[in-house]
C-alpha cells in the first residue's frame, strides 16, 4: 500500500532524463501494492529550488506528464550528485487528486519535501500547532504534517544538519510510517526513517564494500521526556499536552559510513525490494525508528529511540531475487503468472524440508523450539485475508496431529477483543509481506504476554520475520498480483509441514502421516493437472461474469476454499460473493437459492462427502443449477449438475490446494471479461501498512 522511491548519486554524473527515467520506472515497479496517485520531485534545472511534477492515475499518466515538461525540466542537463523522491499513494486522508499527492511539501518555495507510507493518527493535534504558528495547509493529507512540522524546526534551529531535523520531527509523529525527505536547503542530501512500515535502502557501488554491515550511531545524551511526560503552562496550544515541541539536543556525532576511498556510489531508497533488484542486490533493511541520512556520499543510520532490542548495526543483505521474477514473461498479468507458478513454488516451499524418501521434515527456521511449542497450551493461528484463509484450511489437520486446542483469529478481531494469551501459548502469525500492519500489532501485543512467536511470511527481512522469535520463510517467490495465489498455497503447505514435524514420535499416526507425505510427492504433477482446466474455466467464466452475485458452498477441509474462492471473486470482479459452510445452509442461506442464483459448490469424496451430497440436493430440489468441483471420474456426484469441474483425488487434508485453484482462475477470468484491473483492483493494495 503506497509506495516509496528514491535515488541519489553521488560523483556519478547523470542526465537529469535518466534520473527521471529511473524514478518513474521504479514506481513501476511498485504499482502492484495499489495506489491512486504518483509524484516525483527532482532539483530544478533554472534554480536550486525543487519541482514537484504529480498526477491523479496510473503512473503512465505521471510520465506523459514528465514528458510535456521536459523543456522546463532541462531533460538533456547533467548532474554529478543528485536526490531525486517519487511516491505513489494509496488514499487515506483526502480523495485522490494532485494536490493530495505526494510529495508533498513545506511551503510554496519547497523548502522541503517529503514522502509517506502510513498513517500519521495525531496529525490533527499537530496540524493545529501549526496553523496557530502561521502555516497554511493546502491538502487534506496528514502528510503535510511532516513537511511543514521540518520546516518549522528549520526556522528555529538553522543551525541543525537535516537529519537532525528529521529526529526531532519523527520524535513528534505518532502512528506508522516510512518517510523520506529532500530539501534544497541541504542540496544532494536524503534521510529517510520507518516506524511500523517497510523501507530498504539498496547501495551500489563499482566495487565491493568494504565491510557487510553499517554500525548504529547514538547521541550522547538521551531523548527528551515523551509528550505526555511535559506539560506547558500556555493552555492556547498543546499539541501534545504542552506549548512549544521540544527539540533533541545535539549529538555532535561525526561518525559515517564511507563505502568508497572515491566515494561514488549511488543509494536507492524504497518500500520494497523489488523496485531496486535490477540495480543492485545489496540492501539495508532498515528497523524502527532508524533514521538513515546520506550526505557527501556517505551513508549513516542512527536511532532516534534506545528502546527496544538493537545489534547495534545493520547488516547489508545480498537479494537472491532475480529481476525476470518479477517480470510478466510471456503471460498478460502477474496474477495469471503466478497462478501458473503453483508447480514450482510449492516444490521450493517443501525444497530442503521435506524428505520423501524416508517421510522426514525439517523445518530449521523452528527446529531448536519444537521441544516448547510440544509443551505448549494451546496454538494460535492470526492473520488477514487469504493468510487467515490459509489457517482455517489448516486448522483441522493441526488438531488432529498436535492433539492440542487450535485457534483461527482474524489479527484485528483479535485485537479488539483484548484477548487472553499466556505465556504457554504459541501464536503463528501469518503475513505474505510479512508488514501487515494488524498482524504486526496483534504480534507485539502476544509477544509483550510472552508468548512463544512463530512467524510465517514470504518476505525475508520483513518486521514480521525480524519480530518473531522463529519461523517459517514459505519460500513462494516475489508475488507482485494484488490478489494472493501462489502464497495461498505455500502458507498451506508450511503450516502442514509443521503438523508433520509435530507428529513425527506418534506411531498411532505414522500411516496418516505417510499418505500425508505421499500427497505432498504427488502435488507438483496434480497442480499441473489442475491448471489445464483453464480453458473450461474460462468457459464458466463466460457464463458467470454478467451475474451479480455468487454463493461459493463447501464444508470441511474445503471450507477455506470457499472463504478463499468468495475473497479472489470480490477482489477481482467487485462481484458480491460469498463464502458458505454447506452445513449452514438450511439456517438462511437457503433463502438466496433459485434459478437465477448462480452456486458453485464444492463436493469431494472426503468424510463429509455424504453431507454436502445433502446440501446439493437441497439447492436442486429449489431449482438451483450448481456448477460443481468434484473428484476425477465421479460420475454419480456429477450426475446432479450439467458443469463440473474434475480436479484429481489427494489426501482430504490436502485437497484444498487442488480445489482453490479452479477458483483463482475463475476469478481471474471474469474480471478480465469484465474489464477489470487484475494485477491492482480497485481501492486495494498489495501489502496493507495501515489498520
Amino acid at each position: 500500500m503506497c509506495g516509496i522511491f528514491a535515488y541519489l548519486n553521488y560523483l556519478i554524473p547523470k542526465k537529469r532524463e535518466e534520473i527521471l527515467e529511473l524514478l518513474v520506472n521504479g514506481l513501476k515497479r511498485l504499482e502492484y501494492r495499489g495506489y491512486d496517485s504518483a509524484g516525483v520531485a527532482v532539483d530544478s534545472a533554472a534554480s536550486k529550488d525543487i519541482s514537484i511534477i504529480k498526477k491523479t492515475g496510473k503512473v503512465a499518466l505521471l510520465e506523459e506528464e514528465i514528458k510535456s515538461r521536459s523543456n522546463e525540466l532541462d531533460v538533456s542537463g547533467t548532474v554529478e550528485t543528485h536526490c531525486g523522491i517519487a511516491h505513489t499513494r494509496w488514499a487515506t486522508h483526502g480523495i485522490p487528486n494532485e494536490v493530495n499527492s505526494h510529495p508533498q511539501r513545506s511551503d510554496p518555495r519547497n523548502g522541503f519535501v517529503v514522502v509517506h507510507n502510513g498513517i500519521i493518527t495525531n496529525y490533527k493535534a499537530v496540524q493545529t500547532f501549526l496553523e496557530k504558528k502561521g502555516h497554511v495547509f493546502e491538502s487534506e493529507t496528514d502528510t503535510e504534517i511532516i513537511a511543514k512540522l521540518i520546516y518549522h524546526f528549520h526556522e528555529q534551529h538553522p543551525n541543525y544538519s537535516f537529519r537532525e531535523l528529521v529526529e526531532n520531527v519523527v520524535q513528534q509523529l505518532e502512528g506508522a510510517f516510512a518517510l523520506c525527505f529532500k530539501s534544497k536547503y541541504f542540496p544532494g542530501e536524503c534521510v529517510a526513517t520507518r516506524r511500523g512500515s517497510p523501507l530498504l535502502v539498496g547501495i551500489k557501488t563499482a566495487t565491493r564494500l568494504a565491510t557487510d554491515h553499517i554500525p548504529i550511531l547514538y547521541g550522547k545524551e538521551d531523548p527528551p521526556p515523551s509528550p505526555a511526560a511535559e506539560a506547558d503552562s500556555n493552555p492556547e496550544h498543546r499539541p501534545h499536552g504542552r506549548g512549544e515541541f521540544p527539540t533533541l539536543p545535539r549529538t555532535g556525532s561525526t561518525s559515517e559510513f564511507e563505502p568508497l576511498e572515491d566515494k561514488q556510489v549511488e543509494y536507492f531508497f524504497a518500500s520494497d525490494a523489488s523496485a531496486v533488484i535490477e540495480h543492485t542486490n545489496r540492501v539495508i533493511y532498515f528497523e524502527d525508528d532508524d533514521v538513515a541520512a546520506v550526505k557527501n556520499g556517505s551513508l549513516s543510520i542512527h536511532r532516534v529511540r534506545r528502546g527496544g532490542d538493537d545489534p547495534h548495526k545493520r547488516e547489508i543483505t545480498t537479494l537472491k531475487m532475480e529481476l525476470q521474477q518479477i517480470m510478466k514473461g510471456n503471460y498478460d498479468f502477474f496474477m495469471q503468472k503466478e497462478i501458473f507458478e503453483q508447480p514450482e513454488s510449492v516444490i521450493n516451499t517443501m525444497r530442503g524440508r521435506m524428505n520423501f524418501e524416508n517421510g522426514t521434515v525439517t523445518l530449521g527456521g523452528i527446529k531448536e523450539y519444537i521441544p516448547e511449542i510440544k509443551r505448549c497450551r494451546r496454538l494460535m493461528l492470526i492473520g488477514c485475508g487469504t493468510s487467515y484463509h490459509s489457517a482455517v484450511a489448516t486448522r483441522q489437520l493441526l488438531e488432529e496431529l498436535t492433539e492440542l486446542p487450535v485457534m483461527v483469529e482474524l489479527a484485528s478481531d483479535f485485537l479488539d477483543r483484548t484477548t487472553p494469551v499466556f505465556r504457554d501459548d504459541v501464536c503463528f502469525f501469518i503475513s505474505q509481506s510479512g508488514e501487515t500492519a494488524d498482524t504486526l500489532m496483534a504480534l507485539r501485543y502476544c509477544k509483550l504476554r510472552g508468548a512463544l512467536i512463530i512467524g510465517i511470511t514470504n518476505t525475508v527481512g520483513s518486521s514480521i520475520c525480524r519480530e518473531s522469535h522463529c519461523g517459517v520463510h514459505i519460500n513462494a517467490g516475489p508475488e507482485i498480483g494484488v490478489a494472493s495465489t501462489k502464497a495461498y498455497t505455500s502458507q498451506f503447505i508450511s503450516l502442514v509441514m509443521f503438523a508433520l514435524v509435530m507428529s513425527e514420535d506418534r506411531l498411532s499416526l505414522r500411516q496418516r502421516r505417510q499418505e500425508i507425505i505421499t500427497g505432498l510427492k504427488n502435488l507438483q504433477h496434480q497442480i499441473g493437472e489442475v491448471l489445464k482446466l483453464d480453458n473450461k474455466v474460462k468457459l464458466l467464466a463466460e457464463d458467470l461474469y454478467k451475474k451479480k452475485s455468487l454463493l461459493i458452498m463447501g464444508r470441511g477441509f474445503n471450507f477455506a476454499t470457499c472463504l478463499e474462492g468468495a475473497l479472489k471473486v470480490k477482489e477481482l470482479t467487485y462481484m458480491h460473493s460469498e463464502g458458505i459452510m454447506a452445513g449452514e445452509l438450511k439456517h438462511g442461506p437457503l433463502a438466496l437459492v433459485d434459478e437465477t442464483m448462480p452456486v458453485l459448490m464444492i463436493v469431494m469424496r472426503d468424510p463429509v462427502y455424504n453431507k454436502c451430497m445433502n446440501a446439493l440436493q437441497q439447492v436442486t430440489a429449489r431449482s438451483g443449477k450448481p456448477i460443481l468441483i468434484c473428484e476425477e471420474g465421479d460420475q454419480e456426484t456429477m450426475s446432479y449438475c450439467q458443469k463440473s469441474l474434475e480436479v484429481p483425488k489427494t489426501v482430504d487434508c490436502l485437497q484444498g490446494i487442488l480445489t482453490v485453484i479452479p477458483m483463482q482462475l475463475l476469478s481471474f477470468h471474469i474480471a478480465v471479461l469484465k474489464g477489470c484491473n487484475v494485477d491492482c483492483p480497485r481501492n486495494l493494495a498489495k501489502s496493507v501498512t495501515v489498520e
